[in-house]
């Protein structure tokens, strides 16, 4: 069921603008005004678009009784539009980001269930080619049919061309697999903490990155994600018990209230911090949906990121943390992490993560470029910023560019650069029949 609303979901939120004109021209909203505009294209979707309703009672009558209005208004944009089928209303927004669209799907492996090398074998038994590691961004937006490649940068991460849909796939519903963006991927990758480490996921739901954590810290460790929603919480729960992770304590407060003296806290070094943010950087989102938040509302969030980092590195014990949004707005990204440094002094400093990632913060101040950006156009993701801050000790050396856990366990004969390719593992682990 849980597979099924996703679906659901993500398909309502792809025909957004769509949905949002039916409900104008119907005038749905003014005829049922108790009904929820979120719950209406949910509906209206399923009705034009979908399989069927598939719910009862008092939605399902409703929808219905406004079908035949609903129904005229769809014949009306296809014939303003010049176009036959549904799929064709989406042309002028797809138009409008056609870098969007060429955001392939990424796979990452869940090295908790699985290795990389017995997914890759899973996939070509059930007739998908594997064409190597990729060699650049190029090869990924080439990508095509039944073809998929391991990522240039991220070792656990595959690549398959935009429209492969893996929902139903057994290696996705036994949590072998996530489906998580590869930006969204970098986080917990550039956070790397070491086996048996604390970790904070200041802001987790709905649990991608909670569980790259666990992955990263191969269940060894102890893990505090915090949610302040008790939806949110119970969702991510099942993700994670789906996903095998263990050792991971969820947690429903608000990040800003927690104490950082608290006795359970004292042995937490790293922190990945995620806030909630405009959200400007997802190419999913529909054109209306908060692309261009006022600048009232970026200065809230703004002030709501400063507050909840600057208590981040309150945490006595905090070695590294890695302050991320998927928002394209300096004033969330490059200005946030300039306030809070410049208000803690010579106690955090920026790493230079990741050098060989191409997209660099924004000049806004002297070191800005040790931040990353991500973006359909130059990295094929979504819109994505990352910044690492860790911790300066008297008479430390410079910072390291790694992940910590790549720099303190490093590989005999492996590159040291971050997304080097894993050497082959002689221990399999739960093979997927």
């Amino acid at each position: 069921h849980v597979r099924q609303l996703y679906a659901l979901v993500s398909e309502t939120l792809r025909y957004a603008s769509v949905l949002e004109k039916l409900l104008d021209g119907a005038a749905l909203l003014q005829a049922e005004k108790k009904l929820a505009p979120q719950l209406a294209k949910v509906l209206v979707y399923d009705l034009l678009f979908g399989k069927g309703l598939k719910c009862g009672g008092r939605w399902k009558a409703l929808a219905r009784r406004h079908r035949a209005r609903l129904e005229a208004e769809l014949a009306r944009m296809k014939v303003r539009h010049k176009v036959s089928r549904n799929e064709d209303l989406l042309a002028p927004e797809k138009a409008a980001s056609a870098a969007a669209s060429q955001v392939p799907r990424y796979v990452r492996v869940n090295t908790l269930k699985t290795s990389v090398d017995d997914v890759i074998d899973f996939f070509k038994r059930q007739g998908y080619a594997y064409l190597g590691k990729a060699a650049s961004v190029k090869e990924l937006k080439a990508l095509s049919g039944k073809k998929f490649l391991l990522d240039l940068h991220l070792p656990e991460l595959l690549v398959f061309p935009s429209q492969t849909d893996l929902h139903d796939n057994l290696l996705y519903t036994s949590g072998h697999i996530i489906l998580q963006d590869k930006a969204s991927c970098l986080p917990a990758f550039l956070l790397g903490p070491v086996a048996g480490s604390h970790v904070i996921d200041a802001c987790a739901a709905p649990g991608n990155k909670t569980s790259h954590l666990a992955a990263i810290l191969k269940n060894k460790g102890q893990i505090f994600a915090f949610d302040v929603d008790p939806k949110r919480v119970a969702t991510m729960n099942t993700l994670l018990t789906r996903a095998g992770v263990t050792g991971c304590q969820l947690v429903q407060q608000d990040f800003l209230t927690v104490d950082p003296r608290e006795p359970k806290y004292s042995r937490v070094t790293h922190i990945l911090l995620d806030p909630s943010c405009s959200g400007s950087g997802m190419v999913t989102r529909g054109p209306g949906e908060e692309a261009a938040p006022s600048a009232e509302r970026l200065q809230a969030l703004a002030g709501f990121q400063r507050r909840v980092l600057t208590h981040a590195l309150s945490f006595p014990a905090l070695q590294r943390l890695v302050y991320s949004t998927c928002s394209l707005h300096q004033e969330e990204n490059e200005d946030v992490v300039q306030a809070v440094l410049q208000e803690w002094g010579s106690a955090f400093r920026l790493v230079n993560a990741f050098p060989s990632w191409p997209c660099r913060g924004l000049a806004a101040f002297s070191g800005a470029e040790s931040c990353l950006r991500a973006s359909p156009a130059d990295t094929l993701t979504h819109g994505f910023f990352v910044a690492v801050l860790e911790r300066c000790r008297e008479g430390a050396a410079a910072p390291s560019s790694l992940p910590a856990a790549a720099k303190e366990n490093p590989q005999p004969g492996e590159e040291t650069e971050p997304g080097a390719a894993p050497k082959k593992k002689k221990k399999k682990k739960q093979q997927v029949k």
